[in-house]
């Protein structure tokens, strides 16, 4: 199995995988315990509106991937603070709004592009070393900025009206939030894809939370689900000559299910807290 490190592109594939998939994990368990956990797949299809945009008026689509997802993400933060609208139905709306206008700008430019269909399915094996080291960096930054703010953010997510009343600027930290959350998901494109970006972020907190830890422990298991099944997932797609996303995304899930059916038959799982 070791041979395949001998190769470049799956050095910089599980390098690069390694970075994406922590960020996501620890970025994704706030999102989750906001009841936000459909927002990453939303700023995907903003960023797929983005990259149709890119694709449209030849600029490099990742570019204004970003510009259209850090702004609707500021822009529906700025609504949830001004109008009465729950966040999911805001998510949603962002969501539809952004698979309207790729779909307009793809049948514009004359259907899909087979530059189109990496950014909807990944394609980090293909990845150079520019992307490899934005991948990494951007990774690094989110991961920092979480875990220096990681306990406002925290309060924030458990209440965020009461973290408003013991002085915390709750404005501010939502605008910083969002926008490190359309980073990782415009640099998680790359690993799994637009159509498959949210798995990442949700499904490593989810299987977590099942574990019934603690916030510290839960944020630990999630990391290591989501390494696990990043590392997993490039190595077999690798031998079984399929998509890497997919596989990466089928481990997750597996890992997932295999907490659910350990809880359900009451199978212990040792693990400290």
């Amino acid at each position: 199995m070791l041979e395949i490190l001998a190769y470049t592109f799956m050095q910089k594939a599980l390098i690069a995988g390694i970075a994406i998939g922590a960020a996501c994990s620890i970025l994704g368990l706030f999102l989750v315990l906001r009841r936000y956990s459909l927002f990453g797949d939303a700023l995907a299809h903003v960023a797929l509106s983005g990259v149709a945009i890119g694709l449209f008026f030849n600029i490099y689509p990742l570019w204004t991937a970003l510009l259209t997802s850090v702004t609707a993400s500021l822009g529906i933060t700025r609504l949830r603070q001004s109008i009465r609208m729950q966040g999911d139905a805001l998510i949603a709306v962002l969501l539809i709004f952004g698979v309207a206008v790729a779909v307009l700008l793809i049948s514009a430019s004359g259907g899909f592009k087979v530059d189109l269909f990496s950014y909807l399915f990944g394609s980090i094996t293909l990845i150079s070393n520019e992307d490899m080291l934005t991948a990494v960096v951007a990774s690094l930054a989110i991961l920092a900025s979480v875990m220096a703010l990681k306990d406002k953010l925290f309060y924030m997510a458990l209440d965020e009206r009461q973290a408003k009343i013991s002085g915390l600027n709750i404005a501010l930290l939502n605008y910083i939030f969002m926008i490190m959350a359309s980073i990782m998901v415009i640099v998680a494109m790359r690993l799994v894809g637009i159509l498959l970006v949210s798995s990442l972020i949700v499904i490593p907190n989810i299987a977590a939370m099942m574990l019934g830890r603690g916030f510290k422990a839960t944020m630990l298991i999630s990391l290591c689900i989501s390494l696990t099944s990043v590392i997993v997932g490039i190595i077999t797609s690798y031998y079984l000559n399929v998509a890497t996303s997919g596989m990466i995304v089928v481990v997750c899930i597996g890992i997932m299910a295999s907490i659910m059916l350990s809880k359900h038959f009451k199978i212990p799982i040792t693990m400290r807290r």
